[in-house]
């Protein structure tokens, strides 16, 4: 019987990491789909979300079901609640690479971002493919160093969230209203998905040791650095 409960355990694990690679390469299509006007992989990237939900709510009835038949305390109750927020992360994820990829849609067969924003964007949507690859691995590993670090990794996606407001901001700008709109939204859709990326990641620092990512120092905080 316990053993059983392990393995239930580990396989809610799993889906974490499947739904953490599902919404990773959702982002990365999606940022295909927006700047290169691709219908066809724009409807691919809403269609698939589909399946992000169907794991969660998978996720969330079995983990449920483990909280009611096993009663789980200490380490174990932190498991299956912490893995409950995190699906809960992961499918936020999913919705925002949607939006990415039915912006898509609806500026076809024009695209949304401006030729000057093009590298901007492609940057933006690889960190935030690198950073939920990156939270997916310490959902494996439970490294808590690693999971530290992506709060800092983060900060790249910060950086580029301000370069998309300076150009929105500056006198020059002649691409119109209804593009800074979808701009703005862009810049906002890749922030909050590496925010749940690294929500992820501090989530598995509490599982591991019960203290709250905040609470600890990151790894690479030496003084002079």
């Amino acid at each position: 019987m316990r053993d059983a409960y392990h393995e239930e355990l580990d396989s809610i694990g799993e889906g974490l990491v499947e739904m953490a690679r599902l919404v990773g390469s959702a982002i990365g299509r999606a940022t295909t789909a927006i700047l290169d006007a691709d219908l066809k992989l724009a409807e691919s990237v809403i269609a698939a979300d589909e399946k992000v939900d169907d794991l969660q709510h998978d996720l969330e009835a079995r983990a449920i079901a483990l909280l009611a038949r096993q009663q789980p305390v200490a380490t174990d109750l932190r498991i299956v609640v912490t893995s409950l927020r995190m699906s809960a992360d992961l499918e936020r994820s999913g919705d925002l690479a949607q939006h990415v990829a039915k912006l898509a849609r609806l500026r076809f067969p024009q695209t949304a971002v401006p030729g000057d924003l093009h590298a901007t964007i492609l940057e933006m949507g690889q960190l935030a493919q690198r950073l939920m690859a990156k939270a997916a691995e310490v959902v494996i590993t439970k490294d808590v160093d690693l999971a530290l670090q992506l709060e800092q990794d983060d900060d790249a996606m910060d950086m580029l969230h301000r370069t998309l407001f300076q150009h929105l901001m500056d006198d020059r700008w002649k691409h119109g209203i209804e593009t800074a709109v979808d701009v703005t939204l862009l810049g906002r859709y890749y922030e909050r998905f590496a925010d749940h990326a690294v929500s992820v990641a501090k989530r598995v620092v509490y599982l591991v040791t019960g203290e709250h990512a905040d609470e600890i120092a990151p790894p690479t905080a030496v003084d002079g650095s």
